[in-house]
């Protein structure tokens, strides 16, 4: 009979390689700090980072806190947050687009400059990531059929800030090579090519998400 430590062994093996192939599949939160590491430097891709990885602690408050289980059960519920997720999607990829006119190439060859607040990165990196309805899917899945209900709470906790580390350091390692110089320089010079790239790429994502809501829901 497997003892409670082997048991909580195995549970954290299988979420640590769950996460790592959810966290390095291109979603919202690559393209987020992809546009902000490049646009702004490699501080804005870390600010951005340290929100992502708060909005990791938020999936998992609520599910050791069981108001995962109220939100999978409330269909519409559910779909609301898909609703305002698609929404701050497309107005993140206008705000790309808008941005886009005032790319000049005087910008661009000077890796242009920081625009924003360590504050307005923190944020934009905790909604992308906490309004993300398939981080809330990902982490039900976990904290209802991966990890046991006998799992004591703390230890689930503990699972929850080894997620929220590492997934701060995967993007945190994103922005420190997005955010060279010489990378940021590369990019760059496409100027307005790549603001419009970035936010056809999150109204798209935006929309997909739309999309997938059930036709009879508004």
């Amino acid at each position: 009979m497997p003892v409670a430590g082997d048991i909580y062994v195995a549970e954290f093996l299988t979420i640590a390689v769950a996460h790592l192939f959810a966290v390095a599949s291109p979603g919202p939160d690559f393209a987020i700090v992809l546009r902000q590491s490049v646009s702004n430097g490699r501080v804005a891709g870390l600010w951005t980072s340290c929100g992502i990885a708060l909005g990791i602690l938020l999936h998992v408050s609520y599910c050791v806190l069981g108001v995962g289980l109220l939100l999978s059960s409330s269909p519409n519920l559910f779909m609301m947050v898909k609703v305002v997720a698609a929404v701050y999607l497309v107005l993140l990829g206008y705000r790309a687009l808008k941005d886009s006119v005032r790319v000049t190439k005087t910008r661009s060859e000077e890796c242009a400059d920081q625009s924003g607040s360590a504050r307005q990165w923190l944020i934009t990196g905790f909604l992308t990531n906490g309004l993300n309805p398939k981080a809330t899917l990902f982490f039900l899945a976990l904290f209802t059929v991966v990890i046991d209900i006998q799992t004591p709470i703390l230890v689930q906790s503990l699972y929850g800030l080894y997620l929220s580390i590492a997934t701060f350091c995967w993007f945190a390692l994103l922005s420190l090579i997005l955010g060279l110089k010489s990378v940021r320089a590369r990019i760059l010079q496409a100027g307005v090519l790549f603001e419009r790239v970035m936010g056809l790429v999150l109204i798209f994502l935006g929309l997909q998400l739309a999309l997938s809501l059930p036709p009879n829901f508004l």
